[in-house]
Parts: C-alpha cells; sequence; structure tokens
C-alpha cells in the first residue's frame, strides 16, 4: 500500500518540539518528557479503512509511559463517541511493554471491550507494524500482519459497534494512574526523554466530509487489492495459537465486571 508523507496526510496534535518530523518527511518521533507528551492526528475523518504504522517503542524503564496509535471522534461526539485502539502500556525495567486493544461505540466506554496480549518479541528493539481493518461488518487488529482480535458486529452488540466517521491518532502521554498495575509504578523522569517512532504510516479508507458527514472519495489506489477482507483459516488458526499463549485478559472472562458475559462473547473453556 501507498505510504503516505506526514504532511500528506497528518497534523501536529499537541507536543511542540516533542514531535519532530524526520528529513524523509515519512516517519515521526514523539517524545515525553517532564513537560508534555505529544502527538499527530489524520487531517480527514474516515468512514471505514485500512490504518497502519510501524512503531517502535521507548526502551528502558517505561513504566506509566501510554504509547497510543488509535481511532476516535470524541472532539465531534463527547458523549457518545467511538473508538478503536492499540495501546502500548511501557513497564518496569526487565519487564515486557503490554498491547491492550480497546472497541468502543456510542460512548460504551463503561461497557468496555478490552483485551491485553504480551507479543513475542521486543517492541523496543525495531520496529514492527501495527495495522486496523474497519468495516462496516467487523474489526481486526493486526500485528506484523498476524490477526490478533476480531470483532464482527452483531446485533447483540446494538449501538455499541463503532458506526461514526472517525480521525487517526498516535500519542505518547503519562499514564501514571493507571498503566502499569493500576498505577503502582509512574513514569521516572529520570529516564526521560521517552521517544516513540513512526513510520510506514498508511492511511486507506473513505474520507469523510467533517460538515456533511457523507463520503468525499473511497481510496482505491494502487494496492487496494491486498487489503483484507477476512480472516483465512490459515490465519486463525494462527490468531487462536497466539490468543492462547499471549492474551492476558479480555472482558469476556472479567467476572469481577461481569456476572454474565457480554452477550457478543463466545467463551472458550
Amino acid at each position: 500500500l501507498p505510504i503516505m508523507s506526514f504532511d500528506e496526510g497528518y497534523n501536529k496534535l499537541f507536543g511542540d518540539d516533542n514531535l519532530m518530523i524526520l528529513k524523509d518527511g515519512k516517519s515521526v518521533h514523539l517524545t515525553l518528557d517532564e513537560r508534555t507528551g505529544s502527538g499527530f492526528v489524520s487531517q480527514d475523518l474516515y468512514i471505514h479503512g485500512f490504518f497502519s504504522a510501524s512503531i517502535k517503542l521507548p526502551t528502558d524503564y517505561t513504566a506509566g509511559v501510554v504509547v497510543a496509535f488509535y481511532m476516535s471522534n470524541s472532539d465531534m461526539f463527547p458523549k457518545n463517541h467511538d473508538e478503536i485502539d492499540f495501546e502500548f502500556l511501557g513497564n518496569i525495567r526487565g519487564k515486557e511493554w503490554r498491547v491492550q486493544t480497546n472497541v468502543y461505540g456510542n460512548g460504551s466506554t463503561e461497557t468496555g471491550r478490552e483485551e491485553r496480549y504480551n507479543l513475542w518479541f521486543d517492541p523496543s528493539e525495531d520496529y514492527h507494524q501495527y495495522s486496523i481493518l474497519w468495516t462496516d461488518s467487523q474489526i481486526i487488529f493486526y500485528v506484523d500482519n498476524i490477526s490478533i482480535r476480531v470483532v464482527k458486529k452483531s446485533e447483540s452488540m446494538g449501538g455499541d459497534y463503532p458506526s461514526k466517521p472517525m480521525s487517526l491518532y498516535a500519542t505518547i502521554w503519562d499514564g501514571s494512574g493507571w498503566a502499569t498495575d493500576g498505577g503502582k509504578y509512574r513514569v521516572n523522569y529520570k529516564y526521560a526523554p521517552f521517544k516513540a517512532e513512526f513510520s510506514d504510516l498508511v492511511l486507506h479508507g473513505c474520507a469523510v466530509d467533517p460538515i456533511e458527514q457523507v463520503s468525499k472519495k473511497c481510496d482505491k489506489t494502487q494496492g487496494s487489492e491486498y487489503i483484507p477482507t477476512g480472516v483465512t483459516r490459515l490465519q486463525r488458526m494462527r490468531m487462536e495459537s497466539f490468543r492462547k499463549r499471549q492474551m492476558t485478559y479480555s472482558y469476556c472472562y472479567d467476572r469481577i465486571r461481569y456476572k454474565v458475559a457480554p452477550p457478543e462473547c463466545v467463551i472458550t473453556p
């Protein structure tokens, strides 16, 4: 798929000099220090598409640091927003980064559809690709082109399936209050600055007019045929293997939050 330059597809969101665009114009460094975090946002809103970035996470002691690559419309719909997230949660030295995926529709953050995983590699040593496929019938999260989670639209989810136009965001920020063992370990700025590196940015979807909220154009550029339409049998086997070995939390199995699992959950004994 075509790699988009930063100026072509994105705007700075916050962080002043803590957001640095590299000379190639296609790579961005986001930094967190005692002064501020940083972030960027897509210029367009999208209704469905394939969104991807290669990301290298900060090294060493990263407890409390949160790096996020996500879609949201909370600025337009503060009371009933939609959201599709990759959240990367830092850790104390010697412990691995964790990855959390979230799916919220129509302000359903109270319900929460979070899952958390370990990875089979150190995401701070090199770039790895993280992708979101969002269609009108399913959402698929990918790590290095391996599907790790599928959320299918169903009657049981009702209006909780993300259905309104969203922007794509990337941020780094201080999540000391909750990110590591419920806030037990906080960001230690002795190890700052914390730098997250982004490259290979792909925005491939149906752009939407922000006023009319109808599609301006659907990206049909070269490479569209490589956009996945679902999960093959082999991909499903790999996904199930990943989930069995690496998933550490799923809302479907949280008996403290839910005496009965939400209706869309398929429980595997």
